[in-house]
This record gives structure tokens, C-alpha cells and sequence, in this order.
């Protein structure tokens, strides 16, 4: 079975750290670029991150620009999104998200269960 599985979600207090791991079973993610997502109760799912399959290109949303990190390991079939200093504002469920664009025409897209990250006091 294809799937993308989170971890490393929890609660932490503000100025904390998380880090989220993304596993890939049953496929290899060396073809992929990689985003990290996360959705708050009652608001638009966003995206937070992103990385190429090359590692060459990499995005972050303005609101974690210096406090979060992806990075990826084909080698382990996993991706990462290390989380610092974070915030009250950071409290969502993150989710992995793999696209491999496999001709002009048409990708494949997979996501993951995701796993909740809760900032406070």
C-alpha cells in the first residue's frame, strides 16, 4: 500500500522545538518534491514548506521564514521539517504531502494522515 506517514507532532510550549518526520512506504520518494502543509480548526489548509527532488529548490511560507527547516533523506525514504522557536499561531495538523510531476501531462500526488502540533502555555 502507498502512504505517506507523519510523526513527531506533540505539544511544546512557546519558543519550543518539534521535529516532523514524513515516511514514505511503499514507494520511493526519490522522485517526488515534498511539501509540508498545515491546517488550524477552522481555517485554509497552507502550505508551510516545500523541496524539489534535487534538493536545488526550496520554499517557506513569510510566517516561518528562520524557524523552520525541511529538509530530505531518499536514502531513508523520509522527509523532515525541523520546527524552532515556535509559536501559539504554529498549532495545526501538519501534513506531508508528495508529488511526482511523471509526464507533462499528469502527476502523482499522496498525502499523509497528518499529525497535530499544539504551542501553548
Amino acid at each position: 500500500q502507498v502512504r505517506l506517514v507523519e510523526s513527531g507532532g506533540g505539544s511544546v510550549q512557546p519558543g519550543g522545538s518539534l521535529r516532523l518526520s514524513c515516511a514514505a512506504l511503499g514507494f520511493t520518494l526519490d522522485y517526488y518534491a515534498i511539501a509540508w502543509f498545515r491546517q488550524a480548526p477552522g481555517k485554509e489548509r497552507e502550505e508551510v514548506s516545500c523541496i524539489s527532488r534535487n534538493h536545488s529548490t526550496i520554499h517557506y511560507v513569510n510566517s516561518v521564514k528562520g524557524r523552520f527547516t525541511i529538509s530530505r533523506d531518499n536514502a531513508k525514504n523520509r522527509v523532515y521539517l525541523q520546527m524552532n522557536n515556535l509559536k501559539p499561531e504554529d498549532t495545526a495538523v501538519y501534513y506531508c504531502n508528495a508529488v511526482w510531476q511523471a509526464t507533462i501531462e499528469g502527476a502523482v500526488e499522496i498525502w499523509g494522515q497528518g499529525t497535530l502540533v499544539t504551542v501553548s502555555s
